[in-house]
């Protein structure tokens, strides 16, 4: 695994999921503790970034009314809607602290829905870029990341899935989706086999890059 050619692609490290008071944290409270996965991904993150991969950061946010929606949304976009998360410019569609984007990172905007792809310019900037292997963390297990991971996929990315950087509603969803889904459809891995592949790829080389969004 080159890190030259690999991303970290973080969905949805945003305050309304990752922190105490945000609307939906205490939905994923559980498998968060459960998984690790923030310390297991501000670990990854660190290690991938230093050893010259690519952290790509795909928040998913929406207008005070939500008029991005149709009028009337139903599944797991209706639960954001009625909890009122990810409203562009409050708390909880920041990016958590622990994980605000350095200089080099990439911030996608655009994402409305679940996958990463389906709304954002990310496989343009990912291609752009000669990233060929996509790692995935974030939130939900079964659903934002599903989603990116089936589509990167289909579009020929080598895909890997951080199985303990995710977390969804309950357990049963999280061991269900890694268990059987991620296999289909990406080389599922704990964030320190990818480090170990990704380092045992390229060594560990710091490079100083200029902040993009895009």
């Amino acid at each position: 695994m080159d890190p030259k050619s690999t991303a970290v692609v973080l969905i949805e490290y945003q305050n309304d999921f990752t922190t105490e008071g945000g609307t939906l944290h205490g939905a994923v409270k559980g498998v968060m503790d459960q998984t690790n996965m923030l310390a297991n991904t501000v670990e990854t993150v660190k290690q991938a970034r230093a050893a010259g991969a690519t952290i790509v950061f795909a928040p998913i946010t929406f207008t005070e009314d939500y008029h991005e929606l149709r009028p009337s949304p139903y599944g797991i976009l209706k639960g954001v809607v009625d909890s009122k998360s990810f409203r562009q410019g409050s708390w909880g569609a920041e990016i958590v602290d622990v994980l605000k984007p350095e200089p080099g990172d990439i911030v996608i905007e655009g994402k409305r829905g679940l996958c990463g792809f389906a709304t954002t310019n990310l496989d343009f900037i990912l291609r752009s870029r000669g990233v060929q292997t996509i790692a995935l963390g974030g939130f939900l297990t079964n659903c934002c990341v599903e989603s990116t991971m089936r589509t990167g996929y289909e579009k020929g990315y080598d895909v890997v899935t951080l199985k303990d950087c995710t977390a969804t509603l309950s357990e049963e969803e999280q061991r269900l989706a890694v268990e059987k889904n991620y296999p289909m459809f990406s080389r599922p891995m704990t964030h320190q086999e990818f480090l170990a592949e990704l380092k045992g790829a390229g060594g560990v080389e710091t490079r100083s890059r200029g902040y993009e969004a895009a």
